[in-house]
């Protein structure tokens, strides 16, 4: 972004590479000012520009189920939600846990995937947890099912043990198709889900990263990769990137100002009342919501520094 360097036009399209590479945009006449051609985005249909504010966070989306393909087509087979075996120092079998038993929510969270038991048991900070399972058909309720835990070194925390396995799933198109559906889901409720933990304090400023954090990360899973091989290093790029797909579609379709959520917001008012609001005021709106946003990246930006320098952030 800022001032371009280079520009090419074609058709009534200009593309222009620009000095900061934090990021790309794309900016249609009429998006954002009033325009009297018939081609600017302000003189299409109500419908039409719904589903244009909505195509990128949807493209985002679409693309992180690509990257879910890519992930688990590599796999010899895949992790179904019903336990087969517990491990020979195994607790959770002392609270009621059986073999066979399918696992279908745990502390109130839906499970669909084995990626929801690992998020759930994640976040759980007393290692104590109600679970429902299906055994035989018949929905069983189980409360206060305890968990063995370890010292995490490398964060001083205690983490939760699963002491049990999972049947496998057998791979074909089918189930790839159908897992990699699942996956997704999964996915996007986690990020909905943190992002409730964020607002509500269970999650702190110190565990949100901006671009700063990524690229730690995606470096850090890089390095682990090699330690195996240089695919497990691309697969572990590739999953970082389908979580981060994920994240910027869902994040961007959240009603707030500046954002292509609040952007729908105001087209389904337009929609609903017949005659657009005012211009004045909306642009009003997304200008005070942009410069709240950029105050928190800055916010965020410091924050992952001081990770990055002392080992400990803003909320520390």
């Amino acid at each position: 972004m800022g001032p371009a360097i280079f520009k090419l036009k074609k058709g009534d399209t200009q593309y222009s590479l620009r000095v900061f590479p934090i990021g790309g945009y794309c900016s249609m006449e009429g998006e954002d000012e009033q325009s009297e051609s018939e081609d600017s985005f302000s003189k299409k249909s109500v419908y039409k520009r719904m589903i244009v504010v909505a195509a990128g966070a949807i493209m985002n989306i679409i693309l992180a189920f690509v990257f879910m393909i890519i992930i688990l087509v590599q796999q010899p087979q895949f992790a179904s939600t019903q336990i087969s075996k517990f491990s020979e120092d195994a607790v959770t079998c002392n609270y009621g846990l059986q073999v066979g038993d399918t696992i279908k929510s745990i502390d109130g969270y839906k499970i669909s995937t084995f990626t929801d038991i690992g998020f759930i048991l994640s976040v759980n900070s007393d290692f104590v947890s109600n679970i429902v399972v299906d055994r035989n058909g018949e929905e069983v309720s189980l409360s206060g099912v305890k968990f063995k835990t370890y010292l995490n070194e490398d964060t001083g925390k205690e983490v939760i043990v699963r002491d049990f396995y999972v049947f496998p799933i057998e791979k074909n198109l089918l189930t790839l198709l159908t897992q990699s559906f699942k996956e997704m889901g999964s996915n996007i409720k986690m990020t909905y889900t943190s992002l409730v933990y964020m607002v509500t304090g269970k999650f702190s400023l110190n565990e949100v990263s901006g671009p700063i954090g990524v690229v730690k990360v995606v470096t850090d899973a890089a390095s682990e990769g090699l330690k195996v091989n240089f695919l497990s290093a691309l697969n572990n790029i590739i999953m970082i990137m389908m979580i981060l797909s994920v994240s910027l579609g869902i994040f961007n379709l959240l009603p707030l100002p500046a954002l292509d959520g609040g952007r729908l917001i105001f087209l389904i008012i337009e929609a609903i009342k017949g005659k657009p609001i005012n211009p004045k005021y909306e642009g009003m709106i997304h200008t005070i919501g942009f410069i709240a946003f950029i105050l928190l990246m800055v916010v965020i930006a410091i924050n992952d520094i001081l990770k990055l320098c002392c080992g400990r952030g803003l909320m520390s």
